[in-house]
């Protein structure tokens, strides 16, 4: 479960931030090395990022840049943890990536409905270099779909709808208890 997480919160935090200047609401489907694959609704608001998912658990991701914290929501058990964002795992503005040394066209498909151009993208992040496909919706100037050249995860947003996100979306519910992280977790990479 922790190993899980810990994937899920990179992930998140790695990929949502492509379009997090943007408001928007999507469906997610995250898929990860060994079949495991995450579905969710994501929401996106200027600095203020928010994840629902319901495997392995019933869960919300809360990422708030604004404050520099992460809460993991566990809504049955009415209790939210916080974590400190750490600023390694900040997100990408827009279709850019950090640290982005790379782009080039590949090719073009539909996907979700929208025409799409699919990009080779390297990048470096603290001397590492990666590469992913990316699919940047045309109509919508959006990316859709992101993915591990190596094929160890990809990221795909559905039924996307731009526009403006309720505050309230990127709080903790009122009546929520903290609790510690259990036996001294760390996510940090």
């Amino acid at each position: 479960m922790v190993k899980k997480l810990a994937g899920v919160m990179f992930v998140l935090f790695f990929l949502s931030g492509m379009a997090l200047a943007l408001e928007f609401s999507a469906d997610t489907i995250s898929t990860h090395k060994g079949g495991y694959e995450t579905k969710g609704k994501i929401y996106s608001k200027t600095d203020k990022f928010r994840m629902d998912m319901n495997s392995p658990q019933e869960m919300i991701m809360i990422t708030r840049l604004d404050k520099k914290v992460v809460w993991n929501i566990m809504p049955r058990q009415k209790t939210y943890m916080e974590l400190p964002f750490n600023p390694i795992n900040k997100p990408q503005v827009e279709e850019k990536f950090e640290g982005e040394m790379e782009r080039k066209l590949v090719g073009s498909e539909t996907i979700d409905g929208h025409p799409t151009k699919k990009y080779l993208v390297t990048y470096k992040v603290e001397n590492e270099k990666h590469q992913v496909y990316q699919w940047l919706a045309t109509d919508i100037n959006f990316p859709v779909k992101t993915s591990a050249v190596d094929g160890s995860w990809s990221q795909e947003f559905r039924n996307v709808k731009m526009g403006a996100q309720p505050g309230s979306l990127f709080e903790v519910p009122a009546g929520y208890t903290k609790i510690q992280m259990p036996g001294g977790m760390n996510f940090k990479r």
